[in-house]
């Protein structure tokens, strides 16, 4: 597959999509699936870039070891683990199109609402939600990884109204989903989906990841910690968009 041009282009371009999600553009990750699905079909696009993803996760931990929230880790986690669970018992049956249509209007209606609520550089004050809540939405971010590699928008509609530092919000996010994406592991194993064909493509598209994730890195902290939220609801409402489209 890595001698077909169209694969490899749609292949370096969903990763350096995650490159720049797992240095810190959140989001941007999530559309990666849905584009090398366009090349190879959802279910291969899923198990290619979990290694990848795995692998950019090393960079991202490391970068913001010191800048992440234990309390939004240890709440969002276990409903983490039992989405990926209730994805992987269900990945014979889930009406996967239907799913992803959901999530992206409610991407873009929750990008657009905080966007209002935040219009003219107005900042709301923290917002703070039950950890019952969060488990909630630790469960739907799980689920909507294990599916389609999707957690983004489901963890920042939780975490990013409670208005953390942009690299704490970045630190957390690459905490949280390093270990969600070593959960699925298993799953994907299980399934049948690793290969030594998507193994090695996985592989070879590595060095690509570990350099857009340091490219991220390297702007997240460079830019300005008001901005950083606008941009977040910003790819929401696109990523909310794409999914949409895809899905029909």
């Amino acid at each position: 597959m890595l001698s077909d041009p169209l694969f490899l282009f749609t292949a370096c371009l969903a990763v350096i999509l995650i490159g720049f999600a797992k240095g810190g553009f959140s989001g941007l990750g999530s559309l990666a699936t849905p584009l090398l699905a366009l090349a190879c079909g959802p279910v291969q696009a899923a198990a290619i870039l979990l290694p990848i993803l795995i692998a950019g996760d090393v960079v991202s931990v490391w970068s913001f070891r010191h800048s992440w929230n234990r309390r939004i880790v240890a709440i969002m986690l276990p409903g983490a683990l039992l989405g990926i669970g209730i994805g992987w018992a269900m990945a014979a049956s889930l009406p996967v199109a239907a799913i992803m249509a959901a999530l992206g209007i409610i991407s873009i209606a929750f990008g657009g609402w905080r966007l209002w609520v935040e219009r003219g550089g107005a900042v709301p004050a923290p917002a703070q939600s039950s950890p019952i809540i969060g488990a909630a939405f630790g469960i739907a971010t799980g689920f909507t990884s294990q599916i389609a590699h999707a957690g983004g928008p489901p963890f920042q509609m939780w975490v990013s109204p409670q208005r953390l530092p942009h690299t704490e919000f970045v630190g957390t996010s690459a905490v949280l989903f390093a270990l969600i994406n070593w959960a699925k592991v298993p799953a994907y194993v299980a399934l049948g989906e690793f290969s030594s064909a998507n193994l090695t493509i996985s592989a070879a598209l590595i060095p690509l990841a570990l350099l857009s994730t340091l490219a991220g890195v390297w702007f997240i902290r460079r830019m300005r910690g008001d901005k950083f939220y606008t941009l977040v609801y910003i790819l929401m409402i696109a990523l909310g968009g794409k999914l949409l489209i895809d899905a029909f």
